[in-house]
């Protein structure tokens, strides 16, 4: 009894850390959007992720005082992760972005949590809980509709959906290898080790960021700062907590209420006001991530035997 009693705390704990990672991940797109004008993807990676390795080096010195490292057990992950998610996906999705619009990136990196479910399931042996696939789905029909909202009807490059989909299976596999790791290290070092891993992976951007620096306006190099403290070292952490109290499947289908507040953040930030098409995809996502946490009905389990 003891054990049921103590899940649902852990469970509000790891819901809460999600939903500030959601918010500062949706948050970044409307920064993005402003410092990608005046850096190019890679600059723009390696500016960010340099930001969040010194501000979770400092965070790292502060909390846990001694700055171990991982242990050895923790580093395949830890590697894994910092080369695909830090570094390829960031990347990745940045150029993308410049040959497709944001409605069709969206759609196209939201298969990243399908990517997370099947892998999950599959090495991680988390299953393929009914509530879980069909809450994805729901959310990926609502991400689709959000998608088609919010598309300029232009064309779409070839090149820039391909980058997309490489960043939608790089953030997958960089979630599924995140979570052994966090059964051996705390997530403030998953996260931390994984990006001075993904920083390491960008520094072949150096040049290009130390060029367009001086030139890029203040409001776009503070996004880019922005980017790094906020969306990058709070928000990774606050998702490797969480990811350490549920299962990557979990984790993965809760982003799906990223399109959703993006909409909401650029109707406030930005004054767009988002159509009755939006809105409505945005509620749907929102429900398939309500409905994915749901548990399934439980078997009942056998009476004890009596002596």
């Amino acid at each position: 009894m003891d054990h049921k009693a103590d899940h649902p705390a852990i469970d509000r704990r790891a819901l809460a850390a999600a939903a500030v990672t959601v918010v500062l991940w949706a948050s970044a797109f409307v920064s993005i959007r402003s410092a990608a004008a005046y850096y190019a993807p890679g600059a723009l990676a390696l500016g960010r992720l340099l930001t969040a390795s010194l501000a979770l080096a400092l965070a790292l010195v502060l909390v846990i005082k001694r700055v171990p490292l991982p242990p050895r057990q923790a580093w395949p992950g830890i590697l894994t992760s910092g080369v695909l998610w830090f570094g390829l996906y960031m990347v990745a999705l940045n150029w993308g972005e410049q040959g497709v619009d944001a409605g069709t990136a969206a759609m196209v990196v939201n298969i990243g949590p399908l990517v997370i479910a099947l892998l999950s399931g599959w090495l991680l042996k988390e299953g393929f809980p009914p509530m879980l696939l069909a809450g994805m789905g729901v959310s990926f029909a609502g991400a689709a509709v959000v998608g088609l909202s919010t598309s300029d009807g232009g064309s779409s490059s070839l090149g820039g959906v391909l980058l997309c989909l490489l960043a939608a299976l790089a953030y997958g596999a960089g979630v599924v290898a995140q979570k052994p790791a966090l059964t051996y290290a705390t997530p403030l070092q998953v996260t931390t080790y994984g990006c001075f891993v993904g920083t390491a992976v960008t520094v072949p951007f150096a040049w290009q960021l130390l060029t367009q620096l001086p030139e890029a306006p203040l409001t776009a190099t503070l996004n880019m700062v922005y980017l790094g403290l906020f969306p990058t070292a709070l928000a990774f952490t606050t998702w490797t907590y969480a990811l350490a109290r549920t299962t990557a499947g979990k984790m993965g289908a809760t982003t799906y209420a990223v399109p959703a507040v993006v909409v909401l953040i650029a109707w406030i930030a930005l004054d767009e006001v988002p159509g009755a098409l939006t809105l409505l995809g945005g509620a749907i996502c929102l429900a398939g991530v309500a409905v994915s946490r749901r548990r399934g009905a439980r078997r009942p389990t056998p009476a004890p035997a009596q002596r």
